[in-house]
């Protein structure tokens, strides 16, 4: 099962593709596939996380990054972390993913409109096509806070 065809898979760009979780087998084909990096918002207490992803992402020498994202209460540490990640690797082949997709949609969102890739409303687009944070308190007040600080 190629990483396409992961739960809420989205293309992005040539560079960067996102989704939900991502079993074994599909991690394992990432560097086959050209991708130079996987950033991992899901946090490794989730039932249905792969508990060796970073050695089966490791293996194939792509860089692994783990930033464990609490969806009751992201932070900007949280999106600091992940805009880095995604400077560091601003010209490789990269591979975010969570358990839905709502972590990262909301979080490469904000990083794209804070490096002027897309406005507000093409960041929201990103974000409801595939959730409603509205339905997340948490979320809301956070997407909101990080927004203010872009001012």
């Amino acid at each position: 099962m190629p990483v396409e065809d992961t739960f809420n898979f989205r293309r992005i760009s040539d560079r960067v593709t996102t989704s939900g979780l991502l079993n074994a087998e599909q991690l394992a084909a990432l560097g086959s596939e050209g991708y130079r990096a996987v950033i991992n918002l899901l946090p490794d207490s989730y039932e249905h996380a792969v508990h060796d992803e970073p050695s089966i992402v490791r293996n194939q020498g792509l860089d692994y990054v783990y930033i464990p994202v609490d969806f009751d209460a992201p932070t900007h540490d949280d999106l600091a972390a992940f805009a880095d990640a995604m400077r560091a690797h601003a010209d490789d082949k990269v591979h975010v993913h969570c358990a839905a997709n709502f972590r990262v949609s909301a979080f490469y969102g904000l990083h794209a409109q804070s490096e002027g890739l897309c406005t507000e409303a093409e960041a929201d687009a990103l974000v409801r096509e595939l959730w409603d944070p509205a339905d997340y308190p948490a979320w809301t007040a956070f997407i909101a806070d990080e927004r203010a600080r872009m001012t």
